[in-house]
């Protein structure tokens, strides 16, 4: 599912709209059960440590075509002892270059839910003016013998943080994932139909290319020069 990165140049809104999603949390929390399970409508209980795939579709919101780009991302952690979170470079570039953002804790971890306000705030010091559509996902509702954070605490912080709050699971509810995911593409639909040709922010920013495809131009490059030949570009 993962597509290889590409550069987009500087354009102007456009009746064909590119909806982009980036998907932040702590780790294990499900960041990439729900996307697979928005969507794929399957659930797959285990997956390899996440480098940060991008996923791709084509659907239709309010009787308009859209391509939606959806990026997954390594997970982001606390600082020890400290309120301020820890974040690779690839997570900044995925939030500089996000329409919209989709936060996700786990109901049966507290430090989850914890990670969320200062990952906002941290968001805010990259886009500090600018309009932040945000969904607030409460993962693993299934799992309530186990729960630690309350419905009422995550309702708070998304008011707080001024974004949807939903508590779905996953494992169990297809139907809720997928609506979460369907309001704020509408929201962040919305929000691009209202730019009246202004620039689209963050269309300009050249993603890095995936790890594989790194490995493979180098190795390619290193051949050529090995039998005298000048190195090209894939």
């Amino acid at each position: 599912l993962a597509a290889e990165w590409r550069k987009y140049p500087v354009l102007d809104c456009v009746p064909n709209k590119i909806i982009k999603l980036v998907v932040l949390g702590g780790s294990s929390v499900g960041k990439t059960a729900l996307v697979v399970r928005f969507l794929t409508k399957r659930f797959i209980g285990d997956y390899e440590a996440n480098a940060g795939a991008l996923y791709s579709r084509k659907f239709t919101i309010d009787g308009e075509q859209i391509s939606l780009q959806v990026q997954d991302t390594p997970f982001v952690s606390l600082e020890d002892d400290t309120d301020s979170i820890c974040c690779q470079e690839q997570i900044n570039r995925s939030i500089y270059w996000a329409d919209g953002f989709v936060f996700v804790y786990s109901i049966t971890e507290y430090e989850s839910y914890r990670v969320i306000r200062p990952l906002y705030q941290h968001i805010r010091k990259i886009h500090p003016n600018a309009n932040i559509p945000l969904l607030l996902m409460a993962n693993k509702g299934d799992l309530l013998r186990a729960r630690q954070v309350s419905s009422k605490e995550g309702l708070q912080l998304a008011s707080e943080l001024g974004g949807t709050y939903y508590e779905v699971s996953a494992r169990e509810n297809c139907e809720g994932v997928h609506e979460a995911f369907q309001q704020l593409c509408q929201e962040v639909s919305r929000m691009i139909g209202s730019c009246n040709g202004e620039k689209r922010r963050g269309l300009h920013l050249v993603r890095p290319k995936s790890p594989n495809m790194q490995d493979l131009k180098r190795r390619l490059k290193q051949a050529l020069t090995s039998k005298g030949k000048s190195a090209t570009t894939l």
